[in-house]
């Protein structure tokens, strides 16, 4: 059963939607990264316990802001810049993506509307950039955690972090959904740029075998 031009343009604008919406929600929640402790044998320690975002991280019913680049860079290690910096790129090429996705969405219905094979290819490269955006961000933003880790393991030693579980949380597994869905409707626009190119060139070539009936 062949899908019609219709339901791919309606797929690849529900992929679109869903998209945006993920990551919207992905950047606006504190759950990209979790801390929890080992309430085993812990009586004596700090509850460090938190859940962390782009923007802000959440320790014991407390809530501060993380500002990457409101920051005196002078009293920070090179270890420690370098993180910032990693830190300045990924809320840089998330928001980006996200407001490049929109208006991905916006190039996607007028060119859907359109039927224009230029313009739903131009799109779906589009998305590709967008796609290649928000894997950057996410990809970046596993490097950094990692590094945070090993730069806090090097800090206050082995022995105080095997109390502490860390993990990823659903915020970036959101991230990780928008970049698939805007992958995915890059793909569904390049079917419907070439479902589109055939329609319009199926009248030409049926013209071409009408005047070739005449002649003969």
């Amino acid at each position: 059963m062949r899908l019609s031009f219709g339901y791919v343009v309606i797929a690849a604008g529900v992929c679109g939607i869903l998209s945006f919406a993920f990551l919207a929600t992905s950047l606006g929640t504190d759950y990209w990264y979790i801390i929890e402790m080992n309430q085993v044998n812990t009586s004596d320690l700090e509850d460090l316990s938190s859940h962390s975002g782009l923007w802000s991280i959440n320790e014991g019913g407390k809530t501060d802001s993380i500002d990457s680049f409101n920051t005196d860079y002078t009293k920070f290690s090179d270890a420690e810049l370098h993180m910032l910096n990693m830190h300045s790129a990924i809320v840089v090429l998330l928001p980006l993506s996200l407001v490049l996705v929109l208006v991905g969405g916006i190039c996607g219905l007028v060119s859907s509307l359109a039927r224009s094979p230029i313009l739903l290819t131009g799109t779906a490269f589009y998305f590709f950039i967008c796609s290649l955006l928000t894997l950057s961000g996410v990809s970046l933003y596993i490097v950094y955690s990692h590094q945070a880790l090993v730069e806090t393991e090097r800090l206050v030693g082995l022995e105080a972090l095997s109390y502490i579980r860390t993990s990823f949380g659903w915020s970036l597994a959101l991230a990780w959904l928008s970049y698939s869905l805007e992958l995915l409707t890059g793909l569904l626009l390049l079917a419907a740029a070439r479902m589109s190119k055939h329609r319009h060139s199926s009248p030409s070539l049926a013209c071409h075998r009408t005047q070739d009936s005449y002649v003969i």
